[in-house]
């Protein structure tokens, strides 16, 4: 017996994805799918984990929490940059000369990590529950 495994999320989806954007959306879909595929790789994820669970962070501070060289943590910080979810800020310190450069994320990458892959890895037993098929 075949069964139905099309799924409907909250009605009439429209034919182009891209319409499920508001009229004065500040970003494309193109912008939101970048975003994405970069927490996909394992280190920009770890980065912005830290980065939202952490609070503002130095290139340092982030090399040492992730085990990883400077020229590798840059690469990946450039792309969290490039797509919006993390922030470069530069401030001086009190009583310290030139400026320091500290990494936050943004409400996107927030958003993008709590509510997008965090939420999925939070949901992975509700997805056992609903497809293990030693219970049917």
């Amino acid at each position: 017996m075949a069964t139905d495994q099309t799924r409907t999320v909250g009605g009439d989806a429209p034919d182009d994805p891209a319409d499920l954007l508001p009229e004065e959306s500040i970003l494309s879909l193109e912008e939101y799918l970048d975003m994405h595929a970069a927490v996909g790789h394992r280190t920009r994820y770890e980065i912005l984990y830290r980065l939202v669970h952490n609070g503002e962070m130095s290139p340092k501070e982030l090399e040492d929490a992730l085990d990883i060289d400077d020229s590798t943590l840059h690469y990946h910080l450039n792309k969290l940059v490039d797509v919006g979810l993390v922030e470069k800020r530069q401030r001086t310190e009190r009583g310290q000369d030139g400026l320091y450069t500290y990494y936050r994320a943004t409400v996107f990458g927030e958003v993008t990590l709590t509510d997008g892959v965090d939420e999925l890895i939070r949901g992975e037993q509700a997805f056992e529950e609903m497809y293990d098929s030693s219970t049917a």
